[in-house]
């Protein structure tokens, strides 16, 4: 079962509260009969008043009101599973998480910048499938392939240069693994987007590259950063404590370097675009796009949920009407029962 609007689950807090006002209620009745005088008496001058009455008007007030709650809230129930077919490209997406990605040549910082650009691009596409990968020194799986763009987001956010423990850069290691996200016997059209500063301390990318062209992999390369450089800055809670520091003690300058993520890009037939500008990286990558052959996927499973809210409404509405017809003086069938030890 799903919850559609979860939010409306605080309206039961409602419903202890009605309780106290009709205890509070009753009380009052109680006292200002004692103060018209003796129960037993005011009992004989009213017989037709009920005790039960008064609660069974409560508790079906109560019912209906979870009624109207849970119809608010809508309950979905999986009744029956479809097959949904999609028409797209598989993508992903090899972030460099490397420390020299902390420099804030660009604003707010390379890493966040290339946080940005991924999204804003996921946010372009429509039915492609996509992953996400990570790398430094080594590569490491943050995402498999998968239509689920929410979720895509949420990892896509929590990734940090500390998610790979061997650090420096290696394109080789990205493209290696973004390699193995494909399936070499689907004739689905596959493109790498690799987002990087350039500073690759590996040899063979180049090479790589040209493997995965022959798999029939497409890379686009997208620089992060500026060949002017900058310094790295060690943070404390938000707060610059020093600045990363090489062998002799000496403050590290990164600088971007677009010629090695040219060279990939162009081993590929792919393309290069510079990401410090977000608008010219999502028209060059829509383009792209638009010139790569979608095929259509496998159909795949999903569950479709039927909203169940219109019988919590009907159950609401049949107890409000009923509730018109309960007067709180005793009927016959109530004399009967005797609740309460009405009777003398």
């Amino acid at each position: 079962m799903e919850l559609d609007e979860k939010i409306y689950l605080y309206l039961l807090f409602i419903l202890p509260i009605v309780g106290v006002f009709f205890l509070l209620n009753l009380y009052w009745k109680r006292k200002k009969q004692r103060e018209f005088g003796d129960l037993d008496l005011v009992k004989k001058l009213s017989p037709e008043s009920s005790v039960f009455k008064p609660v069974l008007k409560l508790v079906v007030m109560l019912l209906a009101l979870v009624g109207i709650i849970f119809g608010l809230v809508n309950p979905k129930i999986g009744t029956k599973m479809e097959k949904v077919k999609r028409e797209g490209i598989d993508i992903v997406f090899a972030m460099d998480v490397s420390k020299s990605m902390l420099a804030e040549d660009v604003a707010p910082s390379r890493l966040e910048k290339s946080k940005q650009i991924v999204s804003q691009l996921i946010n372009e596409l429509g039915s492609d499938r996509i992953g996400i990968v990570a790398y430094a020194g080594s590569a490491f799986p943050v995402l498999p392939i998968t239509t689920d763009y929410g979720v895509a987001k949420m990892f896509l956010q929590s990734m940090n240069t500390d998610i790979v423990s061997s650090q420096g850069t290696s394109l080789v290691e990205a493209i290696k693994l973004s390699s193995t996200y494909f399936d070499d016997k689907s004739k689905t059209s596959k493109l790498l987007i690799l987002i990087s500063d350039g500073e690759d301390h590996s040899e063979g990318a180049e090479e790589a590259a040209a493997e995965a062209n022959k798999q029939g992999m497409k890379i686009i390369t997208i620089g992060v950063g500026t060949e002017k450089g900058s310094t790295i800055p060690l943070k404390v809670n938000g707060i610059v404590q020093s600045f990363k520091r090489d062998k002799n003690n000496e403050v590290v300058i990164t600088k971007m370097n677009p010629e090695s993520l040219k060279a990939i890009a162009k081993a590929t037939k792919g393309g290069y675009v510079n990401g410090n500008n977000t608008k010219e990286v999502l028209y060059f990558v829509k383009n792209a796009l638009n010139n790569i052959q979608k095929t259509e996927f496998e159909s795949t499973q999903m569950a479709d949920f039927q909203s169940q809210f219109q019988w919590f409404l009907g159950f609401a509405f049949v107890l409000l009407f009923l509730d018109v017809f309960f007067l709180e003086r005793k009927t016959k069938w109530v004399r009967k029962l005797n609740l309460f030890n009405e009777k003398e």
